[in-house]
């Protein structure tokens, strides 16, 4: 367990230092002999001297229990005999929570990741991601009733290739007049999410605002969530009395268009970055060519930070091929520094 003041040595580099910072359970900040502070996995370091410098900091374990915010449910406590029963809590409810330590721009720092367990349930839980078509345990245990368990964090870098996240649920009461079936459920969010403020929201489980995904989704709430804000609005009209319209030329103020590589195809193997930049710009110029037609008037290309290669190949070809139509920084509140927005018409 590494802890804020161990010596450590880099296994894939010359050279080590001492921890100075614990990030998450998997990275740390570690002070070289040139004095820079560098952020380095934990597997990637190992202990030279099993004795921390006593600087009365914390460790790995002490971090995350400090790093976690005042909550509405109480943090996971060990004993059994301490389990918080609320009354009426007794439908399962289990959630996954993003908690970003600055909601208003959540890539600016890390994203904390919770599992919630909102019901009088004691939870045997196993936590995995899916990537590269292969199952990664990260964490399994119980979870005691209405608590809340830190499971990791994740950086701006992180964003990108985000993972999809598996649960495996079995809860159960100590005394019940009913077995309940075992849960499962997987957690897949767009990138895009993180780029907006507005999907980090106030809640009764966090004081920051937080985006709160439900693991236990009904079939009819899985099919309202993956309904576009444009889906939602057609559905609504279906329900209004039919009347009588005039055709008219398809007119948007707005297209969004996620340039993510990952949005546009599955697998990227055996793709070089130049034959996937190729595949974002293609998908730029297919989307300004229908923006233009259906006179929309702003499109807003989110191309992420990255080294900036995208962002400069775009803006290059709106100066060069678009250049009638002005082009900015899109919203920093929406999407940070990760996109650009196209102006077609006023």
């Amino acid at each position: 367990m590494i802890k804020v003041g161990d010596r450590v040595k880099f296994m894939n580099d010359v050279g080590g230092g001492v921890v100075t910072k614990v990030l998450s359970k998997s990275m740390v900040h570690v002070e070289n002999e040139d004095g820079f502070e560098i952020p380095t996995l934990v597997s990637e370091l190992v202990v030279v001297n099993d004795d921390p410098v006593s600087t009365g900091k914390p460790s790995v374990e002490q971090f995350a229990a400090q790093a976690k915010p005042e909550k509405q449910i109480p943090e996971v406590e060990p004993a059994k005999s301490d389990n918080v029963i609320i009354e009426g809590n007794d439908e399962p409810n289990f959630q996954l929570a993003f908690v970003p330590e600055n909601s208003q721009n959540p890539l600016d720092g890390t994203i904390r990741l919770y599992l919630i367990n909102d019901s009088n349930f004691s939870v045997l839980y196993h936590f995995s991601e899916f990537k590269s078509n292969e199952y990664s345990s990260k964490e399994a245990g119980e979870l005691e009733p209405n608590t809340k368990l830190w499971l990791d964090s994740i950086s701006q870098v992180d964003i990108a290739e985000l993972p999809e996240y598996f649960f495996q649920l079995i809860y159960f009461k100590e005394k019940s007049n009913r077995l309940e079936q075992p849960l499962e459920a997987s957690v897949k969010v767009n990138a895009v999410k993180f780029y907006k403020s507005r999907s980090f929201a106030s809640n009764e489980f966090f004081t920051e605002k937080a985006m709160v995904i439900k693991l236990n989704q009904s079939a009819m709430e899985k099919a309202v969530e993956a309904l576009s804000p444009k889906e939602l609005k057609k559905a609504a009209r279906e329900k209004e009395p039919a009347r009588k319209v005039k055709p008219v030329v398809e007119k948007t103020d707005l297209l969004e268009v996620d340039l993510h590589i990952h949005e546009l195809i599955d697998d990227t193997a055996g793709l070089s970055n130049k034959e996937m930049l190729e595949l974002q710009m293609n998908h730029f110029r297919e989307k300004m060519e229908e923006a233009i037609k259906k006179q929309v008037k702003k499109v807003v290309f989110i191309h992420g930070l990255g080294n900036g290669t995208l962002k400069q190949e775009l803006r290059r070809e709106l100066s060069y091929k678009y250049k009638k139509y002005n082009f900015q920084d899109a919203s920093f509140q929406e999407y940070g520094y990760g996109a650009t927005l196209v102006i077609l018409r006023k």
